[in-house]
């Protein structure tokens, strides 16, 4: 059919993959750093210039990467959002991450709309600090003369396709990007211009929402450029995850998404319900605590780095000698605890051993992570198999405790740009549903990722009696906090 590019526009670099479009084989790849400039004085959301994100394309295209190309996919940073003049020029630098000074816009919105269950039936999700609804409330708020001057708002991945089409009137975005906003709900797939008039202000012009296999136009040149989506919808969709999947994404804080079938509202607001690139959902349940309760406990230990505390937990046992690690330790969303603290459990004589609290800290952050997969559970959202992603997933300890603990087959892929190749697989449909050789309504087949897999064979007896250590110790701690 002929050959597609994906670019993934991360907070930090730009990563193209070139790929044949019918195999997913990668041709080429390219690479190029950007900054991330945060204003002096904290406290408020990071800004960056837009044109950064060109200029970065710019350079990972080079050298002829891109010659041949036919179609090009776009995947970017979520919640990057860019406000608009009636002309098109940015108002203000872009708003990307989010931040304390946000939280406090996201309670505002809370409870100008009428509280979490308002919100969780209206959108799917409650406000965040980093989505773009609440962005749009701390811009109000705090600079007043440029939400009077925001005439439309972009997102990330918007902007950049937008930009790649040489600025035409149409505008688009995809259903996965959308969905993350805070002012656009799966359930309907319509937008609430209510929502934004409420945060802003005033209403403003949004991008059409196009489907997974339109394109969003054509360059002069002729190169076909597709809808584009949010880095995480692109990253499942390079992984091919489908229904009975899960990922667990190990960060300083960590991630559980699945693909199901119907959107999901959460009063707890412990889930986001977000689409994907295909069509289907994408529920996400976060916690703000994985790796960062790992590199805590090795700055406890004084040991170097995860490498040597993943071999000093390996030398404890199941259930650390009855010592429980509820890994709290920057408040935590799931459950919704954001004032507490994070708590030590067990300690006898015979536990206060450093290979002991290695190895608790590692099973605190994974029952931590299997809680979240519970929350999907229990709505109905099928779990057959978890991918597990981020560096932290190739420690022998991960690898050793995740299959017993989450109860299921567990997944490694071998390390890759997959939101840049999920981006590549959206520009093949496209280009495929605009040329008659792909169904608009079937994604092209690209082979699964490498992978080791896991599983947890004798040890889930053993998996499932520590996690009951851990829930006990949460339950007593915190009763009923993840009851919904």
């Amino acid at each position: 059919m002929g050959i597609v590019a994906g670019l993934d526009s991360a907070p930090d670099f730009t990563r193209i993959v070139v790929c044949d479009a019918d195999t997913g084989a990668v041709l080429r790849q390219g690479y190029a750093p950007h900054p991330v400039e945060s204003p002096e004085g904290g406290g408020r959301p990071s800004d960056v210039d837009p044109q950064a994100w060109l200029l970065s394309l710019g350079e990972a295209a080079g050298g002829g990467l891109l010659e041949g190309v036919q179609a090009i996919g776009v995947s970017a940073q979520a919640n990057a959002v860019v406000p608009l003049d009636a002309q098109g020029n940015t108002v203000r630098p872009a708003m990307a991450g989010g931040d304390k000074r946000a939280q406090v816009a996201a309670a505002d919105l809370i409870d100008a709309f009428g509280g979490r269950e308002a919100w969780a039936q209206s959108v799917g999700s409650v406000p965040q600090a980093a989505q773009a609804v609440t962005k749009l409330r701390w811009l109000a708020r705090s600079e007043p003369e440029s939400a009077a001057r925001t005439a439309g708002v972009l997102q990330a991945h918007d902007w950049l396709v937008w930009q790649l089409l040489g600025r035409p009137p149409r505008r688009t975005t995809d259903r996965g990007g959308a969905s993350g906003t805070g002012y656009w709900s799966a359930a309907t797939g319509g937008y609430r211009p209510d929502l934004v008039e409420l945060a802003l202000g005033r209403q403003v012009v949004l991008p059409e929402v196009i489907g997974p296999a339109d394109a969003a136009g054509t360059t002069p040149e002729g190169l076909l450029i597709s809808a584009g989506t949010g880095e995480t919808m692109a990253a499942a969709f390079g992984l091919g995850i489908g229904l009975g999947d899960a990922v667990v994404s190990l960060g300083a804080s960590g991630s559980v998404m699945a693909v199901h079938s119907e959107p999901l509202a959460d009063q707890s607001g412990m889930i986001t319900a977000l689409a994907d690139a295909t069509g289907m959902h994408l529920p996400v349940v976060t916690t703000l605590n994985a790796v960062r309760a790992l590199r805590g406990a090795a700055e406890l230990l004084g040991v170097p780095d995860l490498e040597s505390l993943s071999g000093l937990a390996m030398k404890s046992t199941p259930g650390s000698h009855g010592l429980v690690l509820l890994p709290y330790l920057e408040g935590e969303r799931t459950p919704n605890l954001p004032h507490t603290a994070g708590t030590l459990a067990g300690l006898r004589r015979e536990s206060m051993k450093p290979e002991h609290l290695a190895r608790a800290s590692f099973e605190g952050m994974l029952c931590g992570l299997a809680d979240a997969l519970d929350v999907l559970r229990a709505r109905g959202v099928d779990v057959r198999r978890v991918f597990l992603l981020g560096a932290a997933a190739e420690l022998p300890a991960v690898q050793e405790v995740a299959p017993a603990l989450f109860g299921t087959q567990v997944v490694v892929p071998q390390p890759a740009d997959y939101a840049a190749i999920g981006a590549a697989r959206q520009a093949a449909w496209a280009l495929g549903a605009s040329q008659g050789t792909l169904d608009p309504r079937t994604p092209p087949v690209w082979p699964g990722p490498v992978a080791q897999v896991l599983e947890p064979g004798e040890n889930l007896a053993v998996g499932q009696a520590v996690r009951q250590q851990y829930v006990s110790v949460r339950e007593q701690t915190h009763p009923g906090a993840l009851r919904a």
